[in-house]
């Protein structure tokens, strides 16, 4: 009986978790692009460039970033919070270019949508292992991983305004 219980709470846990995914993302769909803009909470971006070039560029002295200064360089838990709820918005801001350059947009955003996956998910491991207090020696590797993710979504939407609409770059790039 057991199993079947549990089986059930996971399978609601999960249907819920998927609903509340495509809601937030209909509903950033609808917004005005510089309704987005405003949307977008502030991240140390110099601090996630630090730790996110330590893990996608190894260098000799790589090993020397230690995971309590990654932790500060990030904005603690609440810098990885605001760096999860960016990465729906930088997808939604991706989209919005498709509507006047869809063969690209549409390839960024896919991009994208696969880098901020990987960015939730990280984010979901370390707040785990933040509120059970388990896995630590785990945390500095999901840390680089948030960085990294966070790091080439941003890169990735600049690139993408720059190459399509100057206009509405240089007002993006002063706000991420």
């Amino acid at each position: 009986m057991a199993p079947i219980v549990i089986t059930a709470l996971v399978t609601v846990l999960l249907g819920a978790a998927l609903l509340h995914s495509y809601l937030t993302a209909r509903r950033l769909a609808r917004c005005t692009w510089d309704e987005l803009v405003g949307k977008l909470h502030p991240v140390e971006s110099t601090g996630v460039m630090t730790v996110a070039l330590n893990h996608l560029v190894p260098q000799k002295d790589s090993l020397n970033l230690e995971p309590e200064e990654m932790w500060n360089l990030m904005g603690g838990l609440e810098g990885v919070q605001r760096m999860r709820e960016n990465g729906r918005i930088l997808i939604a801001l991706a989209s919005y270019v498709e509507r006047w350059n869809f063969d690209e947009g549409i390839i960024i955003a896919e991009r994208m949508r696969r880098d901020g996956l990987q960015l939730r998910r990280a984010v979901t491991h370390i707040m785990l292992a933040t509120f059970f207090g388990r896995q630590k020696m785990r945390v500095p590797f999901y840390l680089h991983e948030v960085a990294s993710s966070y790091y080439l979504m941003r890169q990735r939407l600049l690139v993408l305004y720059e190459t399509n609409h100057a206009g509405l770059y240089s007002r993006l790039a002063e706000a991420l």
